[in-house]
């Protein structure tokens, strides 16, 4: 399976980071100067889940983010499973 929410569909999104160089100026130098920008991934804080249903008697396995995770305990895991297409 891929590294996507199933309920709020994030992903791995693409990036760069930024290399500095150089002594502040605050610290006395001319300033810092970007120097490269590397290429990164950024990966969503996926978790593997078996969450309960009662309405339906049964456990559901699901894959979602930690953000999703705060959804389910507000909204309720079958409103939230429905509406996201999975039951």
């Amino acid at each position: 399976m891929a590294r996507v929410c199933q309920i709020t569909g994030a992903r791995v999104t693409r990036g760069h980071k930024i290399h500095r160089s150089g002594k502040a100026k605050k610290e006395g130098g001319i300033g810092k100067h970007i120097t490269k920008r590397v290429k990164r991934t950024i990966l969503p804080n996926l978790r593997a889940k078996r969450i309960w249903v009662p309405e339906l008697g049964r456990h559901v396995r699901v894959k979602l983010t930690a953000r999703a995770l705060k959804t389910l305990d507000k909204n309720g895991a079958y409103v939230t499973l429905k509406n996201a297409g999975l039951i």
